[in-house]
């Protein structure tokens, strides 16, 4: 019925089982009219009706379609769903705002819900309630089932026996148990003789076993000492080959070592003059001599130098003007001046 009542819900609301959830409240003590509880309070009660309840199944459960509880939805179908939810509610909430609705009322009144039901419904505080009860026989225990007697089948027959017609016990089996007795003595025996042989069977496999533990511990203990000593002479081998190579390197070091001492003999006395005449080794008086006070001491003496031809050559030419301004003062006045330069 559980079932039933959620799929109903779940088709009507379109997606999902309906639960109705409600925040507890008190419920008002109201009086058995309304005039005067309703004059007097300021909650708005409201009255739900079970014919338009959607928790209450409307016609036959038999032919509705059963899932199971635990059957998950498309998700698809799930976002369609939910989607036209949302459309419809947003639908009803603009009908809802665009609807006329009845104006505040005017100072010093209130609106007060009505019941315009066509047929009117007494409302009192005590629900009427109805006891009805009914019984039902006990149940009674299971009768325990009969047994199976087959039916007959075929005709009853019977036979006479008289006296001396059966064998005699005493004198028929002694044949037979002088058979079985000596058949059972001599399996015995065969048993008894067999068990021996295994016996000597089992010892002697016991001796050889011992022999070939004890040979197989010989040749493992030969091949751990064939291994011990193939183990050492290959380390002995290898230690051999190792110091060979650690000689064969020390020598091709000790002549390196000399080779390039010799040849280094000679190169590094080459290379430092080299780099000496090359000016990459030098006295750093002696340099800051050569590139600051050299240079500045031949400016100085080439200014002095132009100074002093500066000075000669303005004294030649005042020498050599007034040696000019005398000889043409001493000629006489008819004669033409010669002068010479």
């Amino acid at each position: 019925m559980t079932s039933v009542l959620q799929q109903k819900d779940t088709v009507s609301s379109g997606g999902g089982t309906y639960s109705y959830s409600s925040r507890p409240r008190v419920l008002p003590n109201r009086k058995k009219y309304r005039g005067a509880d309703l004059a007097t309070s300021e909650e708005t009660i409201h009255y739900g009706n079970i014919m338009y309840d959607r928790r209450v199944v409307r016609g036959s459960t038999y032919a509705q379609q059963t899932f199971p509880l635990t059957a998950q939805p498309d998700p698809l179908v799930y976002q369609q769903q939910k989607e036209a939810q949302r459309q419809a509610l947003a639908k009803k909430r603009a009908r809802d705002y665009l609807r006329s609705r009845t104006p505040d009322p005017v100072e010093g009144r209130k609106h007060v819900d009505v019941q315009t039901e066509i047929y009117l419904e007494e409302i009192t505080d005590r629900i009427e309630e109805i006891d009805v009860s009914c019984q039902t026989d006990a149940f009674l225990n299971r009768p325990p089932t009969p047994l199976f007697i087959p039916a007959k089948s075929g005709a009853d027959v019977a036979t006479q026996i008289e006296e001396g017609e059966l064998f005699d016990f005493d004198i028929e089996v002694k044949p037979m148990l002088e058979v079985l007795v000596g058949k059972t003595i001599e399996q015995s025996l065969l048993e008894v003789m067999e068990e021996e042989e295994l016996a000597n069977l089992r010892d002697q496999q016991y001796a050889f076993e011992e022999l070939r533990y004890a040979e197989i511990a010989e040749v493992q203990r030969l091949e751990e000492k064939e291994r011990r000593n193939r183990e050492e002479k290959e380390r002995r081998k290898q230690q051999q080959k190792e110091i060979l190579l650690k000689e064969k390197e020390t020598a091709e070091k000790i002549a390196a070592r000399a080779f390039a001492k010799q040849y280094l003999t000679d190169l590094i006395p080459s290379v430092f003059s080299n780099l000496r005449d090359n000016g990459y080794f030098y006295d750093p008086v002696e340099r800051d001599i050569e590139t600051g006070f050299v240079p500045w001491l031949m400016n100085e003496v080439d200014k002095n130098l132009q100074k002093t031809i500066l000075g000669r050559t303005t004294l030649d030419m005042l020498i050599r003007a007034v040696v000019g301004s005398k000889l043409r003062s001493s000629q006489p006045t008819g004669e033409p001046s010669s002068t010479s330069s």
